[in-house]
């Protein structure tokens, strides 16, 4: 019988491999696909009607909100103009059927067969892509960093019948990303005295990879890197040349005309009703994790999502060491509300947690927030809020506020156990240019936001658990690390048909995490004194007065071109990163706030870097 079942299940995938095709249908589209942008501009136009604020979307919610423009009737300077008609038309050819057997101008075999008495389609569908990339800083006045990502994937996905997807994409590349050591840092403050579970730890500080922009590098690899000067370890960082590995799979089902959509994957999200990229709660920066999802939206005006997960560690001590201690959940709740196409406010709903069955956070009808109460404070809990007005043709404005720990009966403005971030910003159609739009926001993340002390759990012995809100290194939020602001200005637009263009400057200001005049809770890995929150002088903050604060003045065009006869595209990015740091005359963390000055030392330089990177992609998927 066993063999029997062998046999049949081979022979089918060799006829499927041997037939005709089947587009797959409720995969995700990648959140680096420039679709997101046009989808989102058309939507403030009024061509489209607004999508969820749970992204990634399938490629049939795609294609039917880019047929929905394409039919619009809107009349007027929002109308669609040809050029834009053509890009829309070349996304859907991106995302239509392709022809039968192997396609050379795509880089894949494509195949198909009806299955059982009712021929219920069940396809396979192989592609290969290769995307190179170099890039390069030049910061004066004597150092000079190189950097690379050469990626060579593998993607094997398909249908199962017109409700199921899937898809299993692996590559494997060659990277090389340098930074360098900053000095070192204390989780707590230097001068802690520790207390039972709560014990400082004196960290090494690392610059940003010096080949990119300020917290705009996200790693690209899984796991560990293997350095070829050093193949009998496995590092957590590729400051030489390594090799690397990254897996993206997902099993996706749609029902009710994709009202309902239930997936298992490993792939990367971004929640909230706000741009794309700004969303504090649950954002694209973040690395992927394998998780359970399901999203619902019974009704036009209200939406339902959820997710579990099992994050992943950082190899900062090595595989055991650091799997030891960072053995953590992550389950997050977003309630959608809106009034037609003019108002939209989210409730998310998250919480990181330790891993044992705690069935509570994993079930979208609980409160993480009174749960916790039931079954112990041993977790990391947050609440997010989003509220976006939008009136289609003119414009929209938001404005988010994640909650890590408050209370408020304390002083809002000056403790640090005030751990919020907040953020304002508006997003301006330009309906003369193809697809354009102008973007301004302003975030404030406070200290130890996003952080979370180390604690004893029952069922973990003697080990001091991290349940910071972090995934392999990289926040789950915002971009940015605790303790700083940003002002963003960016212009986006598609001059000519197959080319995107980003012009962008941000202003980011960060408390410094090493050196004599670090401000504490600056960093991702900060914890919080538990004894003293609303006494300690050194548990008081005064952005820019209490110590050192790197200034960063960020300029950058980015350029995207695809050949229309060709299966490449090209990519570009170029600009000026100009730092310095402030500070005050006396001493950091003192509890009061102090004038303050541009510097310039050996811990704390002023620096200017040139920034360069070219790529290129054969047979891009997107």
């Amino acid at each position: 019988m066993y063999k029997k079942s062998l046999k049949l299940i081979l022979i089918c995938i060799f006829v499927n491999i041997c037939t005709s095709v089947f587009a797959q249908t409720h995969i995700s589209v990648p959140l680096e696909n420039r679709i997101y942008q046009i989808l989102e501009k058309a939507a403030i136009r009024g061509l489209c009607s607004t999508l969820s604020g749970v992204r990634p979307y399938t490629q049939n919610v795609v294609v039917k909100a880019i047929n929905e423009i394409l039919g619009s009737e809107l009349k007027g300077k929002n109308a669609l103009n040809d050029k834009e008609r053509e890009i829309l038309k070349d996304y859907l050819a991106k995302f239509s059927k392709p022809k039968k057997g192997m396609d050379f101008y795509r880089g894949g075999f494509y195949a198909e067969r009806g299955m059982g008495k009712n021929d219920i389609p069940l396809s396979i569908n192989i592609d290969l892509s290769v995307d190179i990339e170099g890039s390069a800083g030049i910061y004066l006045p004597k150092e000079n960093y190189f950097g690379t990502e050469t990626w060579l994937n593998l993607s094997l996905n398909g249908d199962i019948s017109r409700y199921f997807s899937w898809r299993f994409s692996v590559e494997g590349g060659v990277v090389s990303a340098p930074r360098k050591s900053l000095g070192f840092y204390h989780t707590y403050y230097e001068g802690f005295n520790d207390v039972s579970s709560y014990q400082d730890q004196r960290i090494e500080i690392f610059s940003q990879p010096l080949t990119h922009f300020p917290y705009a590098y996200k790693k690209r690899w899984d796991g560990s890197i293997f350095a070829f000067d050093d193949l009998a370890s496995l590092n957590y960082w590729p400051n030489s040349i390594a090799g690397a590995y990254g897996i993206m799979s997902e099993l996706t089902a749609s029902f009710i005309e994709d009202k309902l959509i239930l997936r298992a994957g490993r792939i990367s999200h971004d929640w909230g009703a706000v741009p794309m990229g700004s969303s504090l709660a649950f954002n694209q920066m973040a690395r992927p994790f394998a998780a359970l999802e399901a999203e619902f939206n019974p009704v036009s005006w209200f939406g339902i999502s959820s997710l579990t997960g099992i994050l992943e560690y950082e190899n900062r001590k090595g595989e055991k060491v650091s799997s030891s201690t960072f053995q953590n959940a992550f389950s997050v709740t977003m309630f959608q509300f809106r009034i037609k196409e003019y108002v939209f406010f989210d409730f998310i709903d998250s919480v990181v947690w330790p891993k044992r069955f705690e069935i509570g956070y994993m079930l979208p009808i609980f409160n993480n927030f009174f749960y916790q109460n039931n079954v112990g404070d041993f977790d990391n809990l947050a609440m997010t809020f989003n509220l976006r007005a939008q009136y289609p043709g003119i414009g929209s404005i938001w404005a988010s506020f994640f909650m890590d720990e408050m209370n408020f009966t304390n002083d809002l403005k000056t403790l640090d156990r005030q751990m919020f971030a907040w953020q304002a910003g508006a997003n301006f159609p330009l309906p003369i240019l193809a697809f354009s739009s102008v973007k301004f926001s302003y975030t404030k993340i406070n200290p130890y936001c996003y952080t979370h002390n180390r604690n004893y759990n029952p069922w973990y012995g003697d080990l001091t658990m991290e349940t910071s809100y972090t995934n392999n290194g990289a926040g789950l939020g915002y971009y940015l690390p605790p303790n700083s602001d940003e002002i963003l200005f960016q212009f986006q637009t598609m001059p000519i048909k197959n080319i995107n263009l980003i012009l962008q400057y941000q202003m980011i200001r960060h408390g410094a995490n090493f050196g004599p005049s670090a401000v504490d809770g600056s960093d991702l890995l900060s914890e919080l004194d538990p004894n003293g929150r609303n006494e300690k002088d050194v548990l008081k903050r005064f952005f820019l007065k209490d110590g050192a604060y790197r200034w960063m003045h960020i300029v950058k065009v980015g350029v995207d071109w695809a050949l229309s006869k060709a299966p490449l595209s090209f990519y570009t990015e170029a600009g000026v990163n100009y730092s310095y740091f402030t500070n005050i005359e006396g001493e950091a963390n003192s509890g009061k706030a102090s004038p303050y000055k541009i510097i310039d030392t050996s811990v704390y330089p002023k620096t200017t870097g040139f920034i360069f990177s070219l790529g290129v992609k054969i047979y891009p998927r997107w």
